[in-house]
């Protein structure tokens, strides 16, 4: 039998290519070829508790607390005691003998809140894990900064949202930060710019190309006509058909244009609900580049519906 210290690697004598089986009950590795005990006593590092999926209790009965958070001020190590049960934990006049004393600040209790409220937010239009951590850091930076104070915390956390996403090359609409939030457009606008102040930072400009697939995508359009939409809105801009006007209103013209010439044809209302712009905002891109339809197609597209058949709106 080897040695009751663990090495680094530890391999059979006999057997040292195969791959050791860790018997968790005696805290034995065992050689599975010959069974012979490679090493004994070896710490179990998981729970001292039997943990259930369908438990109510949200805290994980292990050794060492929850793991530890870097964007806080410390480690979380601390000794959490429990609720009293029989007698010995109470005194005489029957209160609790021990009781657990709050040892977070509120710094660290006002950043877990947000923290939170990042990762219900992502979790409403699934977000991956990249842009919650992303969005937390900047939310920490400004935190950290207090150049925000006063600003509610729910508003500071959807623009860092909006700004990660941006950064991530995932941009959202601010309609789309907006409702899975608990603030307004508005105070979420105010936020984005004051924070890309406070922070020194900026973001790339949106393009029509940015939402274009999502939209498509969410409108059930094949892939026919996404590459015409993408196609009319790029041309309309290099035109400069539509100056001034919204990229996200451009795209969403792009595809109204593209769709009505298709067998899948969409209504500016279905548009307008997926694109998070108003009908009207819609027929104002579209008479811009309405003039010059037949410049903005590709040269390869199928045509269902001749261009002479697009509504004049």
């Amino acid at each position: 039998m080897a040695s009751s210290s663990r090495k680094p690697t530890v391999v059979c004598p006999h057997h040292p290519d195969s791959n050791l089986i860790e018997d968790y009950h005696a805290g034995d590795l065992i050689c599975p070829e010959c069974g012979l005990v490679v090493a004994d006593r070896v710490i179990d590092v998981g729970s001292e508790w039997r943990t259930f999926n369908n438990e109510k209790s949200v805290s994980d009965p292990s050794r060492v607390g929850a793991a530890e958070n870097p964007l806080l001020s410390g480690s979380d190590l601390s000794t959490v005691i429990g609720a009293p049960s029989g007698s010995a934990g109470f005194d005489d006049s029957g209160g609790a003998k021990y009781s657990q004393k709050r040892n977070m600040n509120s710094s660290d209790r006002a950043l877990l809140t947000a923290f939170r409220e990042i990762t219900n937010m992502a979790d409403r239009i699934n977000l991956p894990r990249n842009l919650v951590d992303r969005t937390q850091t900047l939310f920490k930076q400004v935190h950290d900064q207090g150049t925000l104070k006063g600003r509610s915390n729910d508003a500071i956390a959807a623009a860092c949202l909006y700004i990660a996403c941006r950064q991530e090359g995932v941009p959202r609409t601010f309609k789309e930060i907006c409702a899975i939030s608990r603030v307004s457009k508005k105070e979420i606008g105010r936020c984005f710019k004051l924070i890309l102040r406070a922070l020194e930072t900026n973001v790339d400009i949106i393009t029509t190309g940015d939402f274009m697939s999502r939209f498509c995508s969410n409108l059930f359009l094949p892939s026919a006509v996404q590459k015409a939409a993408t196609h009319i809105a790029k041309k309309a801009m290099d035109l400069d058909l539509v100056a001034g006007r919204s990229p996200i209103s451009v795209a969403a013209a792009a595809i109204y244009m593209a769709s009505q010439c298709s067998v899948d044809k969409k209504s500016q209302k279905d548009i307008g609900e997926i694109a998070g712009v108003a009908d009207v905002t819609i027929r104002q891109s579209y008479r811009l580049m309405y003039p010059k339809a037949a410049d903005l197609f590709p040269a390869d597209f199928k045509f269902h519906s001749p261009i002479t058949s697009l509504p004049q709106l």
